[in-house]
């Protein structure tokens, strides 16, 4: 039976969400779900059938929806991010990108029997990785630090760089429809003067309004949303098919604004994309005719040959050139480069647009650029974390922390984590605190961890747990669960809030109210902040065959509250209120833990190291304790 509109329409929000939940909870790219549900609602079960459901509001859908992506990818281009990352990000997306583009091209046009129009855009297109796809597997195959940044940063700066060049070798096929060859490079100039132009103008005009605060807080999104697409349609107006040049030059200007602040813009964009952008790649991938992949023919193969095997590798050698990286460390950057939201949504958009403007062959850009999409994302997924095995170019298992709240206590236990060589950030909303961790020359992030920007960010190759050691009882539970999800059940510890409060909009869940028992019952954030200000002091004690952990209990008592245990291969582990020592049955002893053992006991041996917060035998003068915010 054919649904209705309605039920059509609600059946795809259900779908995007129900794929978005599935990428989560088994920690995939959640664009490999949403274009396979895409294909089994489309040609497989043909269930959906985008073109008849939205008629002729299908294109301008695409199109708003692609102006959105550009503009927000290109919010994360910060031209200090070439020259922060070292030469070999720098490399990768500068000559790296033309290498692949000049070695796609003809791999297309002769395989595929593309035009030479059309395979310079399905190479520009291909060029692009991206870190909605490059983040997640980096979780999985945890390469070693240096070789995780690089692929991390070079998919988070060639997004932009990329969907601009996309755009640029877009607007010059357009522009080559006319016969005069004057005409058309008058035609592509114009372009290029309206995008640049009004782009730069539109960003430097939103940038002022952000920076003076002319937006109640309240409107400053769907204020610079609105704008966006105002100039989108303003630059097409214009000089047509110049609008998405525009938005994505204006994005790339308002990032690179002094004194404006964009994250908050990038955080808006987590809430849009999870519905407008998941709903996008089912309709685009519901429009693919299995037929017209079948008439690819084996080309369809060599290409994805010359992709992987060739244009890879020889990128990632040429951008070598000048670096320190070994063989094993070049093999597995040439192994891991898959596609993504960009060049999944530009393909859908232009092959539209071409189709409309006569290029026949443009049908078959999108389900080649699918194919791409799928068999990068499954086969580096499936095989890298091995290959990264085999060449022994994979970090060690995870032992360093994640801290939520850089006030003095945190600092102050970040510091010594580092003095053990122990893999340490602590992250924190207030610039006070960040700024004084900074002084103290410990790793920091500026901002919320559970954010988009976080996810993107942030290097977890070698975080093991989450500490949340801040006040901020909103953020903590939504730290807690989204940290579980990545790090895994028992490597996510929160601060407790001592007394209960009884009222109902203040209890906790059960599941994160379980986490809440980190260094034990009692320990609060303000407990911690008033001992640090009666003069406690971190310190890490070492165990030994003549000093054991009963010796460490009878020789602290009350003063040590134990932290962290460090075993002689430095793994890391948290001190809870369920932990297990044998200094059990001692209420007076800030050592001894309330409970039984649980799962997870373990005991501090003989080459084990105590991380502990010592109270002073004579207390300093108590100062007030800094304020939470």
């Amino acid at each position: 039976m054919a649904l209705d509109s309605l039920s059509l329409l609600v059946l795809v929000g259900l779908v995007s969400i129900a794929c978005q939940w599935f990428a989560w909870r088994i920690r995939i790219p959640a664009i490999l779900p949403l274009l396979l549900a895409g294909l089994a609602l489309g040609p497989g079960f043909h269930i959906l059938d985008p073109d008849a459901l939205f008629g002729d509001l299908l294109f301008p859908l695409v199109v708003l929806s692609v102006a959105i992506i550009l503009f927000e990818g290109s919010l994360t281009l910060r031209f200090s991010d070439l020259q922060n990352h070292g030469t070999m990000v720098r490399n990768l997306v500068t000559l790296g990108s033309l290498i692949t583009w000049l070695i796609v091209t003809p791999s297309a046009h002769y395989f595929l029997n593309l035009s030479w129009e059309l395979a310079f855009l399905f190479g520009a297109i291909v060029v692009v990785t991206g870190p909605t796809v490059i983040v997640p597997m980096l979780r999985t195959v945890r390469p070693k630090a240096n070789i995780g940044n690089i692929l991390r940063w070079e998919g988070i700066v060639i997004d932009p760089i990329g969907a601009l060049l996309a755009v640029l070798v877009y607007e010059f096929v357009v522009s080559s429809q006319e016969t005069a060859l004057v005409h058309t490079l008058q035609t592509f100039g114009l372009t290029l003067a309206i995008g640049f132009g009004l782009g730069a103008a539109a960003g430097y005009f939103l940038g002022v309004a952000l920076r003076r605060n002319w937006f109640p807080h309240y409107l400053e999104n769907t204020g610079v949303l609105t704008l966006m697409l105002g100039a989108y349609a303003l630059s097409n107006h214009v000089a047509e098919e110049s609008g998405l040049l525009t938005v994505t030059v204006m994005g790339i200007w308002l990032a690179n604004m002094k004194h404006v602040e964009v994250d908050s813009i990038l955080e808006f964009k987590e809430t849009l994309s999870v519905l407008l952008i998941s709903a996008l790649f089912i309709l685009l991938a519901a429009r693919i005719d299995f037929y017209a992949i079948s008439q690819l023919g084996w080309g369809v193969v060599f290409v994805l040959l010359v992709v992987i095997f060739v244009a890879r590798p020889l990128s990632v050698l040429a951008s070598s050139i000048g670096t320190s990286l070994n063989w094993r460390e070049l093999a597995l950057l040439s192994w891991i480069a898959p596609r993504g939201i960009v060049a999944a949504a530009v393909s859908a958009l232009f092959a539209l647009k071409l189709e409309e403007a006569g290029f026949l062959e443009a049908e078959k850009i999108v389900p080649m650029v699918f194919l791409v999409i799928i068999t990068t994302v499954v086969l580096q997924s499936l095989t890298a974390g091995t290959f990264a095995k085999l060449l022994g170019v994979r970090a060690p298992a995870p032992q360093g922390l994640l801290i939520f709240g850089a006030s003095a206590f945190p600092r102050a236990l970040a510091s010594e984590l580092i003095k053990q060589d122990i893999p340490v950030k602590l992250a924190d909303t207030n610039w006070d605190n960040i700024r004084a961790a900074r002084m103290q020359n410990i790793p920091t992030y500026y901002g919320n961890p559970a954010s988009e920007h976080a996810h993107r960010t942030l290097d977890l190759v070698l975080t093991r747990h989450l500490l949340i050691l801040s006040p901020y009882r909103q953020l903590n539970p939504v730290l807690s669960y989204d940290y579980e999800a990545i790090l895994g059940e028992g490597n996510v510890w929160g601060l407790g809030y001592g007394e209960k409060d009884t009222r109902a909009s203040h209890k906790q869940a059960e599941d994160y109210a379980r986490n809440l028992s980190l260094f034990g019952d009692d320990i609060t954030y303000g407990k911690l902040a008033s001992l640090m200000a009666r003069g406690a002091q971190i310190k890490t004690t070492p165990l030994t065959e003549a000093f054991t952990i009963e010796d460490y209990a009878n020789n602290y008592g009350t003063r040590a509250l134990p932290l962290i245990a460090l075993d002689p291969n430095n793994r890391t582990f948290i001190y809870t209120a369920g932990m297990y020592t044998p200094e059990t049955n001692t209420k007076e002893s800030n050592a001894a833990p309330r409970h039984e053992p649980t799962k997870r006991a373990w005991t501090p041996k003989a080459g084990w190291q105590i991380i502990s917060l010592i109270t002073p035998e004579t207390e300093v003068k108590p100062t007030t304790p800094e304020d939470p915010q």
